[in-house]
């Protein structure tokens, strides 16, 4: 771990666009965490694989397309739109 990095193996976000994953052999992922914080701004809840987590915008990287292995559930429609709110406003201007 490198200071407040997310070290561990853990399931991820895929958040970059399907076009964009057809052509790079990377993708752009927020991980997942089952440690809940309410009230930090970078963190969306949800549930995942029926149990709760949030989704962390704050730890947003770039990863290989090697480092994913299997699918273990969707995000809903109206997440996928919190989801990209949440990170135009934290990362756009």
């Amino acid at each position: 771990m490198v200071g407040s990095e997310i070290s561990k193996v853990r399931p991820v976000v895929v958040v970059s666009r399907d076009e964009m994953n057809r052509l790079l052999n990377t993708v752009v992922v927020c991980p997942l965490t089952s440690r809940l914080h309410p009230r930090w701004r970078g963190r969306l809840q949800i549930q995942c694989a029926g149990q709760a987590a949030e989704i962390a915008v704050d730890q947003i990287r770039t990863i290989s397309k090697q480092r994913l292995s299997r699918r273990i559930d969707r995000i809903s429609a109206n997440e996928a739109t919190m989801l990209r709110q949440m990170t135009g406003e934290m990362y756009a201007e």
